[in-house]
């Protein structure tokens, strides 16, 4: 346990923040799993809405910092190629 003022509310941040991040994360993958599932059933039009949900939360995503900006394009990027290869 934390023995200073400064490091008490330290630990108190840091709990914010990781909760903060483990929501951002779980509802970004939640996105990308309905985009697969769309294109896995062969839905092209789901595929579409889901990946236009996707998108914007990735990228949002990436500004939070919860994930680089390099995986956020890299996964944008393979979304877009599974949706164009229906």
């Amino acid at each position: 346990m934390a023995n200073h003022k400064s490091a008490v509310k330290r630990n108190r941040q840091n709990a914010v923040r990781c909760a903060r991040n483990t929501h951002v994360r779980s509802t970004m993958r939640t996105f990308v799993k309905q985009v697969r599932e769309a294109v896995a059933a062969g839905d092209q039009d789901a595929a579409k809405v889901a990946l236009e949900r996707a998108v914007p939360y990735i990228d949002k995503a990436a500004s939070k910092g919860v994930i680089h900006k390099a995986t956020a394009s890299r996964k944008i990027s393979r979304l877009n190629k599974l949706v164009n290869g229906l």
